[in-house]
């Protein structure tokens, strides 16, 4: 029997693929528990070097500066390249100590306060709303007595927790110190991906060549380089987008001099980093701390925060983003959804850049090759 065209056209023939086809993927997804451990036990040894990968392509921007600006004098690569990850690497290292100095006692100071005192903010708190009740004339009375000693039971829960669970807090700490160590590795690693990272883009880019044609390989290259445009531009600005926001934050409960100012602002400027509930999240956190505190400053800062948002959300970010990359609200909200179900937090913070990736694609490629085969047919295409 040979297998030339005439066999593979077939009717006979195409029956039996598609039934293989289909008894493979009928296995494929009654076994899918089965595949998806597999897939995460093969996961967890590559883990540390995945993780050094991420970290590297985070690092490789500031690197890439030093090496263009700081050491372009340098003739030898290798020793250009070299110097240029040194500091680099140590030059956010020592910004992040910086900025952690700075911020972490502020945060641990306020954290310490806010619990300390948590039963005399739920006690005025309460006090102030029976006296607005009270003017307002309403039957409704507040009793908030049961949580006024809070903070007495938190602890009492902590200590019993610590009593009964000490198996599960030895392997927690544990496990925090493998992952201490998995950092450390990773980190080893993401140095090594910097610092050999020509020699490796050009081993990948020689085996691409060898197994595609050379238009091939331009249409892939060209692919890649979007991608990584997108989102390298998206984490960049995201980034720096969260900054702005947490240091004008700061700067206006500085100036109304509201309390837990470097707590507040940190929290804003993380929850930020999410799209559209992110901002949501880090507002009523935040505002849930002032209340006990002083419920009229909430009020202030909630206003201020949708002020801030609107400017941040119709001004600073088409700058930064240049119109969220071209991609519809809606795809922007079903991404968020769909891909936090599937990564969970780090979904949502790719929401973005992924759903800009499959518009690209879509856009040029799939409708290009569907465009393509209905001109091939002598059909109109829509525009």
């Amino acid at each position: 029997m040979k297998f030339n065209k005439d066999f593979f056209g077939k009717r006979w023939v195409s029956y039996t693929v598609a039934l293989c086809a289909a008894v493979v993927l009928y296995l494929f997804l009654a076994n899918i528990g089965v595949f998806w451990s597999g897939l995460l036990r093969v996961f967890n040894f590559i883990y540390p070097v995945f993780i050094g990968l991420c970290i590297a392509y985070l690092l490789n921007p500031v690197v890439d500066a030093f090496e263009k600006f700081v050491f372009k004098k340098i003739k030898k690569d290798s020793r250009r390249r070299g110097l240029s990850v040194f500091v680099g690497v140590v030059f956010v290292l020592v910004a992040i100590s910086a900025v952690g100095a700075l911020l972490i006692p502020q945060i641990a100071s306020s954290v310490v306060s806010l619990v300390t005192n948590i039963d005399t903010y739920i006690t005025s708190l309460q006090t102030l709303l029976n006296e607005f009740i009270e003017e307002a004339n309403a039957s409704i009375a507040f009793d908030l007595s049961s949580i006024t000693n809070i903070s007495n039971d938190l602890l009492d829960t902590l200590l019993d927790y610590v009593k009964t669970h000490r198996g599960k807090i030895i392997d927690t700490t544990v496990g925090v110190g493998k992952n201490v160590a998995t950092s450390f590795i990773a980190f080893i690693v993401a140095i090594y991906f910097l610092a050999d990272k020509r020699n490796l883009m050009h081993g990948f880019s020689k085996m691409i060549r060898v197994m595609t044609t050379e238009k091939k390989y331009e249409t892939i290259a060209d692919f890649w380089s979007r991608c990584n445009k997108i989102l390298s531009r998206f984490i960049a600005f995201d980034i720096l987008d969260a900054i702005i926001v947490g240091v004008v934050n700061f700067i206006f409960m500085a100036i109304a001099n509201m309390p837990f100012i470097a707590l507040i602002s940190v929290v804003v400027a993380v929850a930020n980093l999410a799209p559209t509930f992110g901002p949501i999240v880090g507002c009523l956190v935040s505002c849930f701390i002032l209340v006990l505190v002083n419920p009229w400053q909430a009020l202030i800062f909630l206003i201020f925060t949708l002020i801030l948002q609107t400017v941040d959300g119709y001004i600073i970010k088409p700058k930064l983003f240049g119109g969220t990359f071209g991609v519809s609200s809606v795809w922007i909200l079903v991404a968020i959804v769909v891909f936090g179900r599937m990564f969970g937090v780090i979904g949502i913070l790719l929401a973005i850049p992924l759903a800009a990736i499959i518009d690209y694609i879509y856009k040029d490629y799939i409708w290009v090759e569907l465009a393509k085969r209905k001109k091939e047919r002598g059909e109109k295409v829509p525009d």
